[in-house]
């Protein structure tokens, strides 16, 4: 695993699953096989299998504050029905030992944020006991964006059949049963240090979470950049967007706001090594990793 720190706050990565998704054109749909040619010769080597499919992580960024531990986003979760992607389904990964193994136990958990409500964000939000699905972390506060979460209990109060709703069921509406889920403005203010940023496109209520320290500023940026594709080609929107327009929109600024600030990127799926920084290139954006 993989620890940082900006200022007084240490981010640890700590990963679930890294593995091949799917096609790198069947994922985004506007690349040509010359574009998918240009990033397999350029980009850094573990971006693609040798048949172009996208290998991507999935993991959570435990925040140490010094007075809190905070959980960013919480991956797929075990036991999870998800008949749409045959290999995320029932999966049995040794998430909690890994987290335990960076020092945080479930009941030490005091915050989890959420970026988005998809399936693969929320999925360790609860865990199957007893037949139920009851909160992993039991002392855990959820901060969920307002606009996200209304959007996603919509839908689903109106029988959308979509994997987000299956996950919503399973990983959101018991956690908000137990009443352990805050729902916040778009720029929620956490602390001084930790803040909430509006980014729509991918989601309806899409968030990054800025964290700032002494001068130091990284960007928890969930699924606003899934792939290192998208620095080369910023205009690379994925079928996974709800809005891709936005999104393509929201992810460029974001891009040319972070390209050559020093700021450190902390992305959703970036196979290890994951945390680095933008930097302008000759043409589009490259990945200089730190961690």
């Amino acid at each position: 695993m993989t620890t940082v720190s900006i200022g007084k706050y240490q981010i640890t990565k700590v990963v679930e699953l890294e593995r091949p998704f799917a096609p790198a054109r069947e994922f985004f749909p506007d690349l040509t096989t010359d574009m998918l040619d240009i990033c397999m010769r350029e980009l850094p080597q573990g971006q693609f299998t040798a048949d172009g499919y996208v290998n991507m992580s999935y993991h959570t960024f435990v925040v140490k504050t010094g007075r809190h531990r905070i959980l960013v986003d919480t991956c797929c979760g075990n036991h999870k029905l998800r008949a749409t992607r045959p290999d995320f389904n029932n999966l049995n990964t040794k998430f909690l030992t890994t987290l335990a193994d960076a020092g945080v136990k479930p009941e030490e958990v005091d915050y989890v944020m959420c970026t988005h409500l998809h399936w693969d964000h929320i999925g360790w939000n609860t865990q199957l006991i007893g037949g139920r699905w009851v909160p992993t972390f039991p002392n855990a506060k959820h901060i969920i964006s307002r606009t996200e979460y209304d959007y996603w209990d919509a839908a689903y109060k109106n029988g959308n059949p979509s994997i987000h709703c299956v996950s919503f069921e399973d990983s959101i509406l018991p956690v908000k049963k137990a009443e352990q889920v805050v729902l916040v403005d778009d720029d929620y203010r956490f602390d001084d240090g930790i803040s909430l940023e509006p980014c729509f496109g991918h989601s309806a209520g899409h968030v990054v979470v800025n964290i700032a320290d002494q001068g130091a500023h990284g960007v928890v940026t969930g699924d606003v950049i899934h792939h290192q594709i998208q620095l080369r080609f910023p205009e690379m929107s994925t079928k996974a967007d709800t809005d891709p327009n936005l999104a393509r929109t929201t992810r460029t600024a974001l891009i040319e706001r972070l390209a050559g600030s020093g700021a450190l990127l902390l992305p959703a799926h970036f196979q290890t090594p994951t945390i680095g920084r933008i930097e302008p290139a000759a043409k589009g954006y490259r990945y200089a990793p730190v961690a």
